[in-house]
């Protein structure tokens, strides 16, 4: 299943492959119709370990790390959303992937939406959880997030995350209802092992559009928005978790359900914003009846 180009690490645990001027690593496994698990920060694919293999038996699963994350290449680019997405589009070519359906968490779904509306069906299928679902007001915040992020936007921010690592160390564990273990907080935590690799970690938090700033990047959430709300034909899955965050809070939520078409809504159980940590089985359980229903696990 792998391209020619594809290498694989010394270590032989991850596949790479040559995208643009870098490379991205990914996991693969099954096969039928491509299956694109996309994550968000500051995690990498290593996310949907325990999602994956509830739906591999019906579909081939790919999970990349985006570009600067997890194994994948640390180019010296600007890391914006924009620069994600263009990797993302070269992966997506350099794989030879088409007529797929995508699975986004957090800035994974963003990607995954922003990559559905340019690519006109290319895209038979998505399913989000804990995403850019619309942009967010400051107000939408609980006042202690809102003065996190907040800090992380002003010249604090560099100290938190570049110097202290902040993203890793404090955000990342608090968004795991259950708890995250050392050894998995281990494996987030080696990509990012010095200030200079750390870059994409500040800069994410960074591009969130919160009360229309940055411009560009709520102006691309407003595009997919109008895709979303303009395609009956491609089945949406919303997956929320209890008590919610001001992603998927039930504002959100019920705004959505009036605004995309075709989407479906279905509740995973308790779960932080890392919710792929807290409810692997419960997420990897309804992607698989989703794909089923919708008789997306085969090539047409």
């Amino acid at each position: 299943m792998c391209p020619t180009q594809c290498k694989h690490r010394k270590d032989g645990h991850m596949p790479t492959i040559d995208v643009n001027d870098s490379f991205m690593a990914y996991t693969e496994a099954g096969e039928g119709r491509p299956v694109v698990f996309l994550h968000g920060n500051p995690t990498s694919s290593y996310l949907w370990r325990n999602v994956t293999p509830h739906v591999q038996d019906r579909a081939r699963v790919l999970a990349p790390d985006l570009i600067g994350m997890g194994d994948s290449g640390k180019p010296d680019i600007g890391y914006r959303f924009a620069d994600h997405a263009r990797y993302l589009d070269a992966w997506f070519g350099a794989m030879g992937l088409d007529d797929v359906v995508i699975v986004g968490h957090d800035w994974g779904g963003a990607l995954g939406l922003d990559y559905a509306k340019r690519h006109p069906g290319r895209v038979r299928g998505i399913a989000l959880i804990e995403t850019f679902l619309r942009p967010l007001r400051w107000a939408d915040y609980p006042p202690n997030g809102a003065e996190i992020f907040q800090a992380i936007r002003s010249p604090k921010g560099e100290d938190m995350i570049l110097r202290d690592n902040s993203f890793i160390e404090f955000n990342l564990p608090a968004g795991v209802l259950g708890g995250l273990s050392q050894e998995d907080h281990d494996v987030y935590r080696r990509p990012y092992p010095d200030p200079e690799s750390r870059l994409p970690t500040l800069v994410w938090p960074r591009e969130i559009p919160i009360d229309g700033q940055p411009a560009d990047v709520h102006e691309k959430i407003l595009g997919y928005i109008d895709w979303a709300g303009d395609t009956p034909e491609v089945p949406k899955l919303v997956l929320t978790v209890e008590p919610g965050t001001p992603m998927g809070s039930p504002d959100v939520i019920a705004w959505v359900k009036e605004t995309y078409a075709g989407v479906e809504i279905e509740s995973v159980g308790p779960g932080g914003h890392h919710a792929p940590e807290d409810q692997p089985d419960a997420i990897g359980q309804a992607v698989a009846r989703w794909l089923t229903r919708h008789g997306l696990t085969m090539h047409p």
